[in-house]
């Protein structure tokens, strides 16, 4: 079995589970106090982080192993649940890159980390180039369909 402890917690704005409209949100991370400051030494020379957290507010019930409708849609193709991103999966992660505004000690302020305020941060990891696809990205029409107010 696999035991994961949050590493620190988000705080913003948004309480409410939303689909759209998070590119206004700033979002401060705190780490939790188990972990020393020097667990952020130089994260600062990074324009950019990817946050793993946890879909901690998701109905167990309405957990999805299979095939669904983004956004229950019913205008869009029903397709299986790892090739969308919505919070219903399984292990109920999320990640999200987002763009690191300062570091004050053990906190961290990002913008357009897309969780709700109290969420359970469980991994942060540098975004570096040499990681990024060398490729052009690829995907279905329907993405651009139901993002196009995600980041207003």
């Amino acid at each position: 079995m696999i035991t994961i402890s949050p590493i620190g917690v988000a705080y913003n704005e948004r309480h409410e589970i939303e689909d759209d409209y998070w590119g206004e949100v700033v979002t401060k991370i705190i780490l939790d106090r188990t972990l020393p400051e020097e667990a952020l030494s130089e994260i600062e020379s990074f324009s950019h982080l990817e946050i793993i957290f946890y879909f901690h507010l998701v109905d167990k019930k309405k957990i999805v192993t299979g095939a669904r409708y983004p956004r229950n849609d019913k205008t869009l193709p029903k397709v299986g649940i790892f090739a969308q991103r919505g919070k219903n999966r399984p292990n109920q992660l999320g990640l999200t890159t987002v763009k690191l505004i300062k570091r004050e000690g053990k906190e961290l302020t990002v913008a357009g980390l897309d969780c709700i305020s109290d969420t359970p941060i469980l991994d942060i990891k540098p975004v570096m180039k040499e990681f990024l696809p060398k490729e052009s990205i690829v995907q279905p029409k329907w993405t651009n369909d139901i993002m196009k107010n995600y980041w207003s």
